[in-house]
């Protein structure tokens, strides 16, 4: 990596640090520690997520005219703002705007992050740039809850002002971090992104192949993230009878094998057609849907149930291991020069969209229709490798696998001509 990728790197695990030291206690903190009651807390977790979908369809305009360092730096200013307003706060209308704030400044941060590592990569880089953006992000996540869960106690407001001004103190270094990285002049654009002359959503809505990967996208996040803490958690504590305990152990297993997977899975997965390996995840999702439907429904003992659930969330793990160097690419790929940021934006709002979705869906099937919760998951699983088998077909060879294309280019390269002059008269 360059300098200027290693202090983005920097930056993107610190503030997901920061972000693992709170989110996880948002609720107990809001409900119980201010004693605001579970309908404010609710609504703050609400207007968190609501944030995002408010200030993304104007993020990526912005991060293409001016560019996505400034709007990193804006971001993150704000998120800490949001962030110490949220420790300070006693009152409904404060924590609520403190909320919308920090829920606005990380949803930010996203595409803008993205796109500075779009613009300081190559073809050949972008694959492992963004594996190693998802591997900091789950490794800042995982760290960062651990040390917050130490550090809390309800009996005491000052523990959670300590958690909220560290996070606050992380976003203002990712922002003096990103202030001192020196972008390219122009973006290292590759030859499988498309010429466009026009702009906007419309040009983006007239573009199949990515209109096709949002859709794609929306299922991918709909089956998997949305139902981590919402619909799978209450399919595994109503159905299998799965211990809280039993439910931690679960998403430590999931975080870890993305630990260990990531770059284990990289050179395999790198060297593939990037829908075939969608396609792939869709089927091992499957299978860890069928491992969630023998825990909560296949009468066994409650030690093989909890082992079934367990593996369900291992499952999930080994797939977003193989969709972080893919699906983050391909949208970079995907997107004319002059519209990276708008292209990382729209995405990023279809992922929001399926997070605010998805626990809506999932957690009241998870929680009384057992049976048919599982089946839904299946057929989405399913779904996943039909739309990217069907996306692959819009993606041309450097777009879908861009390792074969960087091959062939260095076979060329190095292959001697060996054409023979022909003299005249000879």
């Amino acid at each position: 990596m360059g300098a200027a990728m290693r202090r983005i790197q920097a930056g993107n695990v610190l503030s997901a640090f920061g972000l693992g030291f709170t989110v996880p206690y948002l609720y107990v903190y809001v409900a119980q520690v201010r004693n605001l009651g579970a309908g404010t807390a609710g609504v703050v977790l609400a207007v968190f997520a609501m944030a995002a979908l408010v200030v993304l369809p104007f993020t990526g305009r912005a991060i293409d005219r001016r560019g996505p360092l400034p709007v990193v730096v804006g971001a993150a200013l704000l998120a800490a703002v949001g962030a110490l307003g949220m420790g300070l706060a006693g009152s409904v209308p404060t924590v609520v705007l403190a909320a919308a704030l920090l829920g606005a400044g990380t949803a930010v941060m996203q595409p803008a992050l993205a796109t500075m590592i779009v613009w300081c990569s190559s073809t050949a880089t972008r694959t492992r740039a963004f594996a190693l953006q998802f591997f900091l992000q789950n490794l800042g996540l995982g760290i960062g809850g651990l040390i917050g869960g130490q550090l809390v106690d309800e009996s005491r407001p000052d523990s959670f002002l300590l958690l909220f001004s560290i996070e606050a103190a992380m976003f203002l270094v990712l922002a003096a971090i990103a202030a001192t990285v020196r972008m390219p002049r122009t973006p290292s654009i590759a030859d499988a992104r498309p010429q466009t002359e026009g702009g906007g959503v419309r040009a983006l809505l007239g573009h199949r192949a990515m209109v096709q990967l949002c859709v794609l996208g929306f299922v991918l996040f709909f089956a998997c993230y949305g139902q981590f803490e919402s619909g799978l958690a209450a399919y595994g504590t109503e159905a299998a009878g799965i211990e809280p305990s039993a439910l931690g152990m679960a998403l430590a297993a999931n975080t870890a094998v993305i630990v260990v997977a990531q770059f284990l899975v990289l050179r395999f997965v790198e060297r593939r057609r990037r829908s075939r390996m969608i396609a792939t995840v869709g089927l091992i999702w499957t299978v860890a849907w069928l491992f969630a439907g023998y825990a909560g429904l296949g009468h066994g003992s409650q030690t093989m149930a909890t082992a079934a659930f367990i593996t369900t969330y291992g499952l999930f793990g080994l797939g977003e291991a193989m969709l972080s160097p893919t699906v983050a690419p391909l949208v970079a790929d995907l997107a004319p020069e002059s519209m990276v940021g708008q292209y990382n934006s729209a995405f990023a709002l279809v992922k929001q969209l399926a997070l605010a979705i998805g626990p809506a869906v999932g957690g009241p099937m998870g929680a009384a229709l057992h049976g048919p919760y599982i089946v839904t998951f299946v057929l989405f699983s399913l779904g996943i490798s039909v739309l990217a088998l069907r996306l692959g077909r819009k993606l041309t060879t450097a777009q879908d696998h861009p390792y074969l294309v960087a091959k062939s280019r260095v076979v060329a390269q190095h292959t001697p001509d060996r054409r023979v002059a022909v003299q005249p008269g000879g």
